[in-house]
């Protein structure tokens, strides 16, 4: 039988980690055992099923753990000593990195310790993290202590802005091998390591189960409805939808964007509905199960997504799928995507060209639409399906566990 594979990620299930869920159930349709551990525990409500059957099989380290993590710390001071002094030797790199000795690192340690243990005691033979944060240290701190070899999943953009604080260097040059979720990321994380980590880091394209978006590439030539899914925060920029749509009302009265998620910058988002005068166009939906969200992107004309920074957002994976065009911007991974064969691609943070984007997809006629809908999903199934992701991890951690 295979070895266990651990999954350590730093809150999980979420909204956002859809991605990962599928990740871990191909892989489980490998024959791949999968143990789950994250942190902490979302504090928000979970509206998809599979997210809350996934909490229930999630170990957390952090969240009502804290008597747990004292026991760990000693016991792996006076059991494992040399273990436990290589991991603070390495603990105090990850400090200096950051200039900061604070609640939040001594809490990575204690972490480390927990799960060295707690991993030891379930027959994990190899650890892989998502994104180059907190969970990849806690991993690498285990890893240093004596326990199970680590790899992770980076993603960007946040990851990369200024990697030596957040060590992604030395968590790259640890690790058994990294996956970048584009050329682009995968570009960052040699600039970060060094070129003589580029044989270990492995482009690994986040995937969707097919199977469950089943496209179709019928237009309503009247209806003019646009899909805007994500959290919103300044990043993904939905703020600039508002004045892009206060340029197109009078040309296009019909024309209304839905709003799928909940975040920081709903308030922000609301004031420039209300600044711009484009209540009547606008719907703010909040976050939204699997279903729902497929939904909507069928009976939308179009995905719309003006990011300043992301990695490469699964959601344009998904409405290409269900045969939709998208519009988003060139940032990132996004480019290696979404081009003018399968949608419309502007310049990050220019309203004029947001709305001209707008303005050419409620321009096109159904056949144009339809031969950029199936181009998208002729290239999802070239590059995103996550059976072919899922192939890519189960031999790499078949090399290591």
């Amino acid at each position: 039988m295979a070895p266990t594979i651990a999954y350590l990620l730093n809150t999980y299930p979420l909204t956002s980690t859809t991605f990962i869920r599928r990740e871990i159930a191909a892989l489980e349709a490998r024959g791949v055992p999968i143990a789950r551990y994250a942190v902490r525990r979302w504090a928000e409500p979970l509206v998809e099923p599979r997210d809350i059957a996934d909490q229930q099989r999630t170990h957390y380290l952090l969240s009502g753990n804290v008597a747990g993590l004292v026991k760990a710390l000693f016991a792996e001071l006076l059991t494992n000593t040399a273990g436990f002094a290589r991991g603070l030797r390495l603990w105090a790199r990850l400090c200096a990195n950051q200039r900061e000795l604070s609640p939040r690192f001594v809490a990575y340690l204690m972490q480390a310790c927990y799960f060295r243990r707690r991993s030891a005691a379930d027959g994990i033979g190899h650890v892989h993290a998502h994104f180059s944060t907190n969970a990849t240290a806690v991993a690498m701190l285990a890893h240093a202590m004596g326990g199970a070899g680590y790899s992770f999943t980076a993603h960007g953009p946040d990851e990369f802005v200024d990697p030596t604080p957040n060590s992604v260097g030395l968590k790259v040059q640890r690790a058994a091998f990294v996956v970048a979720i584009s050329q682009y990321c995968r570009t960052r994380l040699v600039l970060a390591a060094g070129m003589a980590s580029w044989p270990k880091i492995v482009l690994g394209r986040c995937g969707l189960a097919l199977d469950d978006f089943r496209p179709d590439y019928r237009f309503e030539p009247g209806r003019l409805d646009f899909v805007c899914v994500g959290r919103l925060c300044p990043q993904k920029a939905q703020v600039l939808i508002p004045p892009a749509l206060a340029l197109l009302k009078a040309e296009f009265p019909a024309l209304k964007v839905h709003f799928v998620g909940g975040g920081e910058s709903r308030a922000a988002l609301e004031a420039a509905i209300a600044e711009h005068g484009v209540a009547d166009q606008v719907v703010l939906h909040g976050w939204q199960g699997n279903d729902r969200v497929k939904e909507l992107l069928a009976h939308g004309r179009a995905l719309l997504l003006p990011s300043f920074a992301e990695g490469l957002p699964v959601v344009i994976m998904e409405a290409l799928a269900m045969g939709r065009p998208v519009i988003s911007t060139y940032i990132a991974g996004i480019p290696e995507l979404v081009d003018e064969g399968c949608g419309w691609i502007v310049p990050a943070g220019s309203v004029e060209a947001l709305a001209d984007a707008l303005r050419a997809a409620a321009r096109a006629t159904p056949a144009e639409l339809e031969a950029k809908a199936r181009e998208g999903r002729a290239r999802v199934e070239r590059q995103h399906d996550v059976n072919e992701l899922a192939r890519i991890l189960e031999a790499q951690f078949a090399a290591r566990a």
